[in-house]
């Protein structure tokens, strides 16, 4: 299994870069984990944007899901996805619709948005469109994905992926969550820990939402996670502290996701 990091932004983009996006892969299944704001341009870059297996969202904040709406834009009223032949494309029927995996009540949200700017039921238009159960097992291939409630500001799920082959190696993203135990014990035994890294410091005020780089090292050391791998950090934190942070907590070597990565189990 690897994991390709298309986007790695928090709430704000990197300069030329793209938000929360991850292809999962394994020798015959492609997952899109998240889809956020300049993630869609990078897919196309890598990946045939109709022949994704499914996409999967960890929980409704636009960092994660906004770049939905260009992808769905593109299944509805893209050249090859028409009825009437052009040029390069014979015209087709039975348009590319690839499975969206939502949290629930996800649909809702994306609606709200869809009908904000005019698109109506544009997300059931492109996508074959379900909200997982998060106390269930989700099969995707030759993949299955479990979720855990993490504490955030809204409803947040981690997502741990299980490939058939290699067998029982596994990967785990812990999407945006303040310190917990819960991702603690979920990513026990981790082949791969991605965990976000976004502040320098805890929150002055308010609810905390977020890690910090020498949390995110605690956390996959106390859940002896094999490999750590920090996201959702901006291009304006130093890159150096933030690995020397997180190393220090786990006490092993840590790597800080750049787009291109590739982070193989």
């Amino acid at each position: 299994m690897r994991v390709t990091v298309l986007g790695k932004s928090p709430a704000w983009q990197d300069a030329g870069g793209a938000c929360s996006g991850y292809l999962v892969e394994d020798s015959s299944t492609c997952v899109l984990l998240e889809c956020g704001n300049g993630v869609f341009g990078k897919l196309r870059r890598v990946r045939d944007y109709t022949r994704t297996d499914a996409i999967v969202i960890s929980h409704m904040h636009a960092d994660h899901f906004f770049d939905l709406i260009p992808y769905a834009f593109a299944l509805v009223y893209a050249p090859r996805q028409q009825p009437v032949p052009v040029a390069r494309w014979s015209g087709t029927d039975e348009p590319q619709r690839p499975p969206l995996y939502l949290p629930p009540h996800g649909l809702e949200v994306a609606n709200r948005v869809a009908d904000a700017i005019g698109g109506g039921n544009l997300f059931e238009r492109a996508f074959d469109v379900h909200e997982y159960d998060p106390e269930a097992t989700l099969a995707i291939g030759t993949m299955t994905l479990r979720f855990q409630p993490v504490p955030h500001f809204i409803d947040t799920w981690a997502i741990e992926f299980t490939t058939e082959q290699p067998a029982h190696k596994r990967f785990v993203f812990g999407a945006d969550c303040r310190p917990n135990d819960e991702i603690v014990e979920f990513a026990r035994d981790a082949d791969l820990l991605m965990l976000e890294s976004t502040l320098p410091r805890p929150e002055r005020t308010g609810m905390r939402g977020h890690l910090t780089p020498d949390e995110a090292g605690e956390h996959a050391k106390r859940a002896a996670a094999k490999q750590l791998v920090l996201t959702h950090i901006s291009d304006e934190l130093d890159q150096l502290w933030a690995k020397t942070e997180a190393e220090t907590a786990y006490g092993g070597s840590v790597a800080v996701a750049g787009e291109g990565a590739v982070f193989s189990v």
